[in-house]
Formats: structure tokens, sequence, C-alpha cells
């Protein structure tokens, strides 16, 4: 469902400014996969629980031992994917604020949100002794990121000319 956001997103900044509504396209597509690909490890930290007959071989604690290093490696995935979930919105930002159709303060916190992701996802992938830390201010950062939907929800971002294209007061 994230990939028809992505695309209407795209579909709506191309005229603003393409290669940046490509820029946030790409980097979001490429979270995608990765978070995808960390759900494999929740799968096979489930199977490992199912009591499967073929999992006899391992006893509890080796099998508790395998689970937990399957839930650690996606929560690592994760935060691989949050570092592009900030990255994209940057361009996102950028975007919003050159517009004009859209708050230029809605591209200001998304500008913040996307601190509050890369600073949690690299404080715990590089420093993982600081990360709780890091990630009690982080996360309340990425709250940021909140208002743009709202405000695409309720107010729809119509596609709309830019500022050059807009007929001047008076001169139809």
């Amino acid at each position: 469902m994230f990939i028809f956001v992505v695309l209407a997103l795209y579909r709506l900044f191309k005229p603003v400014n393409e290669t940046h509504a490509l820029a946030l396209m790409i980097l979001i597509l490429v979270s995608i996969p990765i978070s995808l690909l960390s759900v494999v490890n929740e799968v096979a930290a489930l199977i490992l629980v199912s009591g499967a007959d073929f999992l006899s071989v391992f006893d509890k604690n080796q099998l508790d031992a395998l689970v937990y290093l399957f839930m650690r490696l996606h929560s690592r995935g994760l935060l691989v994917a949050e570092i592009f979930w900030g990255l994209w919105l940057f361009p996102f930002a950028v975007l919003v604020i050159r517009s004009g159709f859209i708050p230029r303060v809605l591209g200001v916190l998304l500008i913040i949100a996307a601190f509050g992701y890369l600073a949690s996802s690299v404080t715990f992938l590089l420093l993982p002794a600081y990360g709780p830390i890091v990630d009690k201010f982080a996360t309340k950062l990425t709250l940021c990121e909140v208002p743009i939907i709202l405000w695409l929800l309720i107010w729809d971002a119509k596609d709309q000319p830019l500022d050059k294209e807009r007929p001047v007061s008076g001169v139809a």
C-alpha cells in the first residue's frame, strides 16, 4: 500500500521539482524491501516456537537463543530501514517548502522528523549503549511527521499550478 502512497506523492510533487520527487520515491522504495526482509526474521522466530517435529534436535535453551537471535535481527533490519525512512523526508520537506500549495511549516517539521529517525537508527547501529538515551528524544521528533499526514488526509493536496504559473491578481 505504501508503494501507492509514494507514487501519489511523486505525481503530486513532480511539477515542483522532478529530481527531488524522484529522490523521495527512490529512498522510500529502497526501505520497503528492507522492511519486508526483516519480517522474515520474525517468521523464523515463529517457526522456532511452533513446536514443529523437525526442531526436536534442539533443546529448549537452544531454541530460545535462536528465537532471540532472529528477533534481534528483525529489529536491526528495521533500524536499517529507518535510515531510509529518515532520508526520504529530506526531499519531501524540500518539495513541501517549495510547493506553494502546502504550508511551509510542514516541510520544516518533516526535516525535524528526518533528524529524529536518523539519530535513533544511527545511534542504535553504531553506538548501541547510547541508543535508549537518544531514542527517548528522537522518537518524539519523529512525531513531527504526523501533521503532513493529517494535512494531506484532511485538506487534500490537489494538483495546483506553481507560483510562477498562477495568474497575477486582477489579470486572468
